[in-house]
């Protein structure tokens, strides 16, 4: 142990220099924010998207048409699902909501609608919010019942 191997404790001295304390402390005069201008002054913060005084993309853009606030989003099942479904031995006779819900393909909240693409062969007993006419002529020819909730 000698003077010349000595060195502090972890953590106890401060990294980097005080700045705005003086001429002497190297960082003084302007306190490292250069000379005038926006960034330069106390309590400057610029707006998100804010583009230096050009006209920001969030208005130069235009906006046409509106959205409709009641809208009701509905989750599409394809009958080609159901039927590979019945193929694997997932389902049986029987389609509700906790059946499709077990079977996660669609969440507990959703607003379910079956579409009318590809092929049912299974006699199915379906039950949900909307079907189209194609998947509701399908399921019956097929020999089963379409229940509108």
């Amino acid at each position: 142990m000698s003077l010349h191997n000595l060195t502090p404790a972890e953590g106890s001295i401060k990294k980097g220099k005080r700045i705005a304390r003086g001429e002497g402390s190297g960082k003084g005069g302007t306190a490292t924010r250069g000379h005038n201008g926006q960034k330069s002054r106390s309590g400057y913060s610029k707006k998100i998207g804010f583009e230096g005084g050009q006209m920001p993309l969030q208005r130069r853009v235009p906006k046409f048409g509106f959205t409709n606030i009641n809208r009701l989003e509905y989750q599409g099942i394809n009958i080609d699902k159901l039927q590979s479904l019945v193929d694997s031995g997932k389902i049986t006779d029987t389609v509700t909501l906790d059946t499709l819900i077990a079977n996660r393909l669609a969440r507990k909240n959703d607003l379910i609608k079956i579409l009318g693409n590809g092929e049912l062969k299974a006699k199915l007993n379906i039950t949900v919010h909307k079907f189209t006419a194609t998947a509701k002529a399908a399921i019956e020819a097929a020999g089963g019942e379409a229940v509108t909730l």
